[in-house]
């Protein structure tokens, strides 16, 4: 019998994903929990396991077709129905989380090699966190989403051999659509983009062998243009700027600190046995700052709700931290920082960073934040003026931390010198609980033995 595995919701309420490579191609044998596509939510790159054993007898969704949830997206031909497949019918149509896990990474393109081999369901972290589960994991390091731009060559590429039948090419959705347009098949295209994907150059050349390389480059002196669609983490990410921007009204707070003391004190616990396996950065003592200024100053923990005409103050933290990654801005969430310690701050922060970086954040550790901090001083940059999560009151901006004179006791000397800047909701928070949070934030940078009377 044939089975239809509809695309489930792999996060948190998450509508559609976008179809970013099949592992399987039509008559292709997969077994339970081996691989079968990656897709792309609006928060995670993840890859889904086969519910069922059989024949892949058809694929319903091109690489970089959006689906929403429900929608079919993989026919398997399961044969004589057995034990396996009225497992698969009782336990829906999701992955499973009760067999096997899915291997780490898998190939981006063509067919499955077979049953792929079993794997823990999920790895224990620090403080219990599950850091692997099923569908998630480290991509392969073939797989390769912002294919560089190639200038391109005075003479056409040699002729290459029709790829393998069941062999799906490397290309992007918009480069798919100017392949179909001009009737090009990017089976007998070369990719010349990193890891052989094929770029729109490419399709342009097939198109026009002779006079393509010459014509664009002599128009723009070498030169080319590179298009992609606006999607997954970019796309959530700008309509989240958007709608919080033209939504809250912010009002941003700015305050110069000297934070040689707490450089200082990060010298000195760096020596101590308990701390020589923690990285300790200034990010981890501007959260534990912020975790003990929420105490005296509940506003900006709080949120704003329209639909009910009610402001929420959270007795907790869900500490937010915005965090640069190869596929856009992400802002997972520390659950509870406000209750550790700062050990245990500074280990969640380093698991939590490198987890988004890798792509192995979970969506539904994007959810529920009530306060954020941002970084920007990784990046040299002095301040900013940062946009509300939506949903959140206040977020705060750590700037670079620099040499700078700074007048002690009368006399001019060389100090640490950083500059915080706090964007709030203004329908929440007034300008002096704003400048009072910020203040304190200051306060326990400036003096961290302040931190007992909090």
């Amino acid at each position: 019998m044939t089975r239809i595995f509809a695309l489930p919701d792999v996060g948190e309420g998450l509508t559609e994903a976008e179809i970013l490579s099949w592992h399987v191609a039509p008559g292709d044998t997969v077994s339970v929990n081996q691989i079968i596509v990656e897709i792309e939510t609006a928060k995670a790159a993840v890859e889904l396991p086969s519910p069922y054993a059989g024949v892949v007898s058809e694929l319903f969704a091109e690489p970089g077709t959006t689906v929403a949830v429900g929608s079919p997206i993989i026919a398997i031909d399961t044969g004589p129905r057995d034990a396996e497949a009225l497992d698969g019918e009782a336990s829906g149509t999701g992955p499973r989380t009760t067999a096997a896990s899915v291997p780490a990474s898998a190939p981006t393109s063509g067919p499955a090699p077979g049953p792929a081999p079993a794997s823990p369901i999920g790895e224990e972290g620090p403080n219990g966190r599950i850091t692997t589960l099923v569908g998630y994991g480290p991509q392969a390091a073939s797989v390769t989403r912002r294919p560089r731009k190639t200038t391109p060559s005075a003479s056409p590429p040699p002729a290459v051999p029709p790829a393998a039948p069941g062999l799906l090419p490397q290309a992007k959705p918009p480069v798919r659509k100017l392949a179909k347009e001009m009737g090009i098949d990017l089976r007998r295209v070369p990719g010349s983009g990193a890891g052989g994907v094929i770029t729109r150059e490419d399709v342009q050349r097939a198109a026009h062998p002779v006079g393509f390389a010459a014509g664009a480059a002599a128009d723009s002196g070498g030169r080319g243009q590179r298009r992609e669609p606006v999607r997954g983490v970019r796309k959530a990410t700008a309509a989240a700027v958007v709608t919080s921007a033209f939504t809250a009204p912010h009002v941003t707070v700015f305050l110069t600190v000297d934070v040689t003391p707490m450089m200082e004190l990060r010298a000195r616990l760096a020596k101590q046995k308990q701390f020589r396996d923690v990285k300790l950065t200034p990010l981890v003592f501007a959260a534990r700052a912020m975790c003990l200024a929420v105490r005296h100053s509940a506003e900006v923990n709080a949120s704003w709700e329209e639909a009910t005409g009610e402001i929420v103050y959270f007795d907790y933290v869900h500490l937010g931290i915005a965090t640069a990654t190869a596929r856009g801005l992400t802002v997972p969430k520390i659950r509870n920082a406000d209750r550790m310690s700062l050990r245990e701050l500074a280990l969640a922060l380093e698991e939590l960073v490198a987890s988004a970086r890798e792509g192995r954040t979970a969506p539904g550790d994007m959810l529920d934040g009530t306060i954020t901090i941002t970084n920007v001083g990784v990046f040299g940059i002095d301040t900013g003026t940062p946009i509300l999560n939506p949903g959140e009151s206040a977020i705060l901006a750590l700037g670079a931390i620099r040499e700078r004179p700074w007048v002690v006791d009368g006399a001019v000397v060389a100090r640490q010198v950083c500059q915080l800047a706090l964007s709030v909701d203004h329908r929440v928070v007034d300008g002096q609980q704003a400048s009072q949070f910020l203040a304190d934030i200051g306060a326990l940078l400036t003096d961290p033995a302040l931190a007992i009377t909090f």
